[in-house]
């Protein structure tokens, strides 16, 4: 069985038919609600659908799942079919033993075995595809019995907790400035460094750490949510997230001065000459994209053309897709109205950051000495800038409320004496929706993590952002110093 996916934006390229256009079927396709991304299933030899595994497409398809997901779901399914179909079996007549195998195939025998919460993704896509196949009447009954309180007997027993990686900010500094900034451990300039934009994996890196951000958050913030753009004063920013955020939930993201700085030195230095390169192509390209005419920094709403109808979209309801192919008349002719743009001109997708970030470990590992932070063991994550972040304002948030109280009976009294007060207050709560966690139970997952970090809280990140504070140079210096006794 072939997997296939539905791309409404290739069908005007390569769709050609005289029974049907291709605009007739992209309407079909928004009349019936059938996303990009949703999984066709597609007989080998006939290349006809296979009506079963298509519903369950059409069924993930309405529930609003992003097109990532949708693929992934699709992904679950189709190598549930292949294993099966090597046993000899097939989705519609497989036993708990296949299912089994299945799981066993997965974690255990497979070139590279899949880990616990990789599995629990999968064994929850088996269980609501077995479970819409009995909805449907399609099947009498799941193949897998279901565990206590009701839960999919496949999954894995053991709930794997979060895994939770911070950095110290001699980390934090070496992996900014040396890994992605290009430089040597003594901030001399390094003339090997193939890198070519240095400045924004730093001005990411800042806005990254200094808003607590997902990757897919900050990676497609535009020039005028972060206040760059004619007009808007300069300092901090703050702006209302929600298309680009996990379950679509709406929380008003705040982005420090130094990180907006970090952002505006990379504008000012590399982005005009990145656009200006690109210009051209994107006016070739003009007709895939959305040219932005008016955009109202007050109310947050953009307007402008997109397949040749005008159109106005709030800000924050952009999801990536349509950010992505946004643009507007700059000085150079069209642009990206995303901050951070790449060769082609428009924002770097997820496999661009990945390899800049593979590159800056890369050279960290190859520039370590004594003089250095211990790396982790692990090669590090976007993600852990966010840990970092949480970490960071809890553990700030915890000593700003316990203040110089001695006593610590009256700490405990103070911080309970109120509800609303409390819920107001409380720092668990605080960092909680300033991350947008679905539940406060899943900022509990840090708490372990906060006698970690370095004991000085007059600021929350003072010096952590920007260029005010001391340098990776000096930090280094000042390490490789006290390692020798105090001898340089």
């Amino acid at each position: 069985m072939d997997l296939a996916f539905v791309q409404s934006g290739l069908l005007e390229k390569y769709l050609d038919t005289d029974v049907i256009s291709a605009a007739d079927v992209v309407a079909l396709l928004e009349r019936r609600g059938v996303l990009d991304g949703t999984p066709v299933y597609l007989d080998e030899e006939s290349q006809m659908p296979v009506p079963p595994l298509c519903e369950y497409g059409r069924y993930l398809s309405t529930a609003l799942l992003d097109p990532s997901t949708l693929k992934e779901y699709g992904r679950v399914i189709s190598r549930l079919d292949g294993h099966l179909v090597a046993l000899g079996s097939d989705v519609l007549s497989a036993t708990e033993t296949d299912l089994v195998s299945f799981r066993g195939h997965r974690t255990q025998r497979q070139k590279k075995p899949v880990g616990g919460s990789v599995w629990s993704r999968e064994s929850f896509v088996l269980a609501d595809f077995y479970g819409f196949l009995v909805d449907r009447k399609i099947l009498p009954n799941r193949p897998m019995r279901v565990a206590a309180r009701g839960r999919n007997a496949l999954a894995p027993r053991a709930r794997a907790g979060m895994d939770i990686r911070h950095l110290t900010f001699d980390q934090y500094r070496y992996f900014r400035d040396v890994g992605l900034g290009g430089q040597l451990p003594d901030a001399q300039v390094d003339r090997t460094f193939r890198g070519w934009s240095p400045l924004r994996g730093r001005a990411g890196s800042d806005i990254a750490l200094g808003s607590g951000m997902r990757w897919r958050e900050w990676a497609t913030v535009l020039l005028p949510e972060i206040g760059m753009w004619p007009g808007m004063p300069s300092g901090g920013a703050e702006f209302l997230l929600q298309a680009c955020a996990k379950y679509g939930k709406a929380r008003s993201i705040y982005v420090s001065e130094d990180a907006v700085a970090s952002a505006d030195l990379f504008c000012v230095l590399e982005r005009p000459d990145i656009v200006s390169r690109a210009a051209r192509t994107l006016e070739r390209k003009a007709r895939d994209l959305f040219v932005v005419g008016e955009v109202d920094v007050a109310g947050g709403r953009v307007k402008g053309v997109l397949d040749g109808v005008v159109r106005e979209y709030e800000m924050s309801a952009m999801d990536a897709k349509l950010r992505r192919i946004t643009v507007f008349e700059g000085e150079f002719g069209l642009e990206a109205l995303t901050l951070f743009v790449c060769r082609g001109g428009l924002m770097p997708g997820a496999d661009a950051w990945k390899s800049y970030r593979h590159r800056a470990w890369g050279r960290m590992t190859a520039l370590a000495d004594r003089a250095t932070p211990l790396l982790p063991a692990r090669r590090w994550r976007w993600h852990d800038l966010r840990h970092t972040y949480a970490l960071r304002l809890l553990t700030y948030l915890e000593n700003l409320m316990d203040g110089e109280e001695p006593d610590l009976k009256a700490r405990r009294r103070r911080h309970r004496s109120y509800l609303t007060g409390h819920i107001r207050h409380n720092p668990l709560l605080i960092v909680s929706r300033r991350l947008g966690h679905a539940s406060p139970a899943t900022t509990y997952e840090y708490l372990q993590y906060t006698d970690d970090l370095i004991n000085e809280f007059e600021s929350a990140f003072s010096g952590w952002v920007g260029d005010g504070e001391a340098t990776y140079a000096e930090i280094a210096s000042h390490a490789l110093s006290g390692a020798s006794g105090g001898h340089r």
